[in-house]
């Protein structure tokens, strides 16, 4: 019955924001507006202090991030946190543009970069469990533009796909797609790329190439992939802030502009134009909304068997990030288009990505079902530290140091680099 209910509201919640539309509700705090388009109470969005509580030092965090965001690498940044599956704590600092001022809330939206992957991993696992796709069948199967060496593509199933196991360089061709190249052309001309190892036996990572999934996933459920994602997952989760594309965000009412240190950078629809790789938006609580979901708090949307398939690993990778952070985790793999890894001897799943003035994370627990959403508009690394502090935080590690700038001279070249 509890699911059932949630479906309903959700339901509810997308004919409010249909028939309305979110300017109906302009002028009010967001959490009031956030819970106008959900059909929850205001006080369900905790985005102040009276309304955090938990086993996470709420107050020490906000400190902590209000001191990051004071930064000049920095521009805006949203972090929201469920704890024991339940919203327990957002929180925005900054602002959406430099040259304006203007403040980040809750209803700002990012960018999700990468993290966009997970989404796609949990729609293919959905049309898999339905019979409308199968993971084990070669890509070759499917009306697709992609061609790997050696007709490679006859071979690499879209479970092998979806995992990064096509046998290439890392993030081959790129830059062909950043000098504005068609991504299908790009995909037909993979034929003539480099392999790091052959097909079908490690972990490559990939974003032209992984976005042959929204090829195949929209022959699947014979609709343009970001509508079958849009209907099959945002709308029933009421997440009416996601969508894909450049325009998704510049249509937002609130939206972040991308930012390196002090310069506002020119937006650029690059990676928009994968969108099964990079192409998703939206603000602080629809991302954490996902999250709840991904960690089996919507099972109405997303069952636990679909999880599962979605992201168990099938491959391993390298230890994720860089420096201090590359040390800290350990037994890194790769799912449908999800990482998972060990850090303090808690597995966790999620996925973190970067795009040029913007980042996003999401990093959570299964078992504890307790993890953290973050998104910014700077360039700057240095936030991929916050789920982890977040975590030390909830296990009450008295030695936690990831949110310490004491050391870090200003400016600062953040050695914790992401894919």
């Amino acid at each position: 019955m509890r699911q059932i209910a949630k479906a309903l509201i959700a339901a509810a919640a997308l004919g409010v924001a249909v028939w309305f539309g979110l300017p109906a509700f302009t002028g009010e705090k967001p959490s009031a507006i956030i819970a106008a388009i959900t059909g929850k109470a205001a006080d369900v969005i905790p985005d102040s202090p009276e309304e955090w509580s938990g086993e996470i030092d709420y107050d020490e965090l906000d400190r902590q991030l209000a001191e990051m965001s004071s930064r000049p690498e920095m521009a805006g940044l949203a972090v929201a946190v469920v704890e024991n599956g339940e919203l327990s704590f957002v929180r925005t600092y900054g602002v959406v543009d430099k040259s304006t001022g203007v403040a980040v809330t809750p209803l700002t939206v990012f960018r999700w970069a990468s993290v966009s992957k997970t989404v796609t991993g949990a729609l293919a696992a959905t049309l898999a469990n339905e019979g409308a796709a199968d993971l084990d069948q070669p890509v070759a199967d499917w009306q697709t533009s992609l061609r790997l060496p050696e007709g490679a593509e006859s071979q690499v199933t879209l479970g092998q796909l979806l995992s990064q196991q096509t046998g290439l360089t890392k993030n081959a061709y790129d830059e062909k797609l950043e000098e504005g190249q068609s991504p299908g052309i790009i995909r037909s001309r993979l034929v003539n790329a480099p392999l790091q190892c052959q097909p079908g036996t490690c972990h490559t990572y990939q974003n032209v190439a992984f976005d042959a999934a929204s090829e195949i996933l929209s022959q699947a459920a014979g609709r343009s992939f970001p509508d079958v994602a849009s209907e099959r997952l945002f709308l029933p989760l009421g997440m009416t802030s996601a969508t894909y594309g450049m325009e998704g965000l510049t249509g937002s009412k609130e939206w972040a502009r991308p930012h390196d240190v002090r310069q506002v950078r020119t937006l650029r629809e690059t990676y928009w134009r994968v969108p099964a790789a990079a192409g998703v938006n939206s603000n602080i609580v629809d991302f954490a909304r996902w999250m709840q979901a991904t960690m089996g708090e919507r099972e109405d949307v997303l069952p636990t068997a679909i999880l599962s398939l979605a992201q168990a690993p099938r491959v391993a990778t390298q230890n994720l990030y860089g420096g201090e952070l590359r040390q800290a985790n350990s037994e890194a793999k790769y799912g449908l288009g999800w990482r998972s890894f060990v850090y303090a001897g808690h597995h966790l799943v999620g996925h973190s990505g970067a795009v040029d003035g913007f980042r996003a994370s999401m990093i959570f627990e299964p078992e504890a079902r307790t993890g953290v959403v973050v998104m910014w508009n700077s360039n700057w690394g240095r936030p991929f530290r916050i789920p982890f502090a977040v975590i030390d935080s909830y296990y009450k590690r008295v030695d936690s140091r990831w949110l310490d700038l004491g050391d870090v001279p200003l400016p600062a070249q953040d050695p914790n680099l992401i894919e």
